[in-house]
This record gives structure tokens, sequence and C-alpha cells, in this order.
């Protein structure tokens, strides 16, 4: 991109075209104009990939406090899973799809992406695709990686599964995945609240000729005495 000071007056005369009979303030103009059209860019690009970055980030200073033993203990174990998965044969009589990837293609059985092959390992670790979560709630159904797992609760199993049970599915069962766990926690919802509740009974007040203040109950028993 052109910096203002490449965009002069000296500068544009040189140049051919329509911007050499340009004004200096409307090639500025033009200029801001390109500069905001870069900003706006960089600010979308920001926005859709801003979960990708905060990830890789991580992934980042997740790897630089590991040690130099921990690093080459990792590498060893994934070619040791990938050695493993390479040595599997397909079973005799089972027919495979050509279109699907292969054992070889795949060998560690990794999900597939929009284009139907594997995606990348670095993308499996980074996600944490390996990682598996049960949900009780959602009929012990599995979620892979923290990000499926943090969304199902606002999807619509986790959702059918808070409604049978009789329990608003609101933030404050956000992590909960126990059916006995949401409903003690429902239990002790309800108490708060009810606590908060206004009760006229005993926290309305009365005073009498004398000035003395009562609750609403004592103050009718002691009316219909003739106490008061």
């Amino acid at each position: 991109v052109m910096g203002w000071e490449d965009m002069k007056d000296g500068q544009g005369e040189a140049e051919a075209g329509p911007l050499a009979k340009q004004s200096r303030k409307q090639r500025r103009r033009n200029f801001y104009e390109k500069v905001a059209l870069l900003e706006m860019k960089i600010q979308r690009y920001l926005e859709e990939l801003g979960d990708v970055i905060q990830n890789t980030i991580q992934n980042v200073e997740k790897k630089q406090t590991r040690t130099r033993e921990e690093i080459d203990m990792e590498l060893e174990r994934e070619d040791a899973m990938t050695r493993d998965a390479l040595v599997k044969k397909t079973p005799e009589g089972e027919e495979v799809d050509d279109d699907l990837p292969t054992i070889r293609d795949n060998p560690l059985d990794l999900p597939l992406g929009w284009d139907g092959r594997p995606i990348p390992y670095w993308l499996y670790k980074l996600h944490g695709l390996g990682i598996e979560y049960k949900c009780e709630i959602c009929s012990n159904y599995s979620y892979f990686g923290p990000r499926a797992f943090e969304r199902h609760f606002q999807e619509w199993r986790h959702a059918h599964g808070m409604r049978c049970l009789r329990i608003p599915n609101t933030r404050h069962f956000h992590h909960v995945t126990k059916i006995h766990d949401a409903m003690a926690l429902w239990d002790k919802i309800r108490y708060e609240s009810s606590l908060k509740q206004w009760k006229p009974d005993t926290e309305q007040e009365f005073e009498d000729h004398d000035g003395h203040v009562f609750n609403k109950k004592t103050y009718e028993d002691m009316r219909r005495q003739g106490l008061i």
C-alpha cells in the first residue's frame, strides 16, 4: 500500500492517467478510503478467525511451558499411534468404498473435513477432538472437544433433556451434566428464591396505639383476643 508521502504532488506528476490530474485533496481522500477499507477487512478477518487465533495462542503458550523431555515423549507417543494404526488390516469379506478415505489415508481415524478428507492432526490436537465428554442429561451422548461440549448446552438435545426433568435450561445449569446434580441445584435455586419472596404474615408490620410494632400475624391474633 502506498504511503501518503508517495502520493505527493511531485510523485503524482510522473504518473499517467486520471490520478495525475486529480487535486491533492482528492488524492488524499482516495488514500484514506483505501486505508479504511483495509482496516475494515482486517477487522472482519479478526472477527471470523477470533477463535482460531485464540486457540493458536493458547496452544503455543502451552507448548512453551513444556520441557524437552515432555515434547519428546509426546512425539514418541504420536509415532507409536501412527505405527499401530498402519498395521491394522481391513477384515476379510468387508467391502471398502473406494470413495471414502482408507486406513492409509486416515491411519489415526481423524474426523473428516468439508472436503471428505481427514483434518490435519495438529488441528485435531488444537481443538481437543480426542477428549470425550459425556452428558447424562443427553442420555449419555458423547461430545468430542471442548467447543462441541460448550455449544451443546444450548442445542436441542440438552434442552429436551432439561424439559424432561422439568428444569429450565438457564445459565445456572451450564456445565452440569449429571441428572442428580441438576436436580439438587434446581432444589437449591427454588429454596433460595422462596427466601427472597415477600411474606406478608411475617414481614408486614402493624403499630398499635401505644406505638408497639407487630407483624401481621401477631397483630391480628392479639386484636381477635381483644388485647389491642
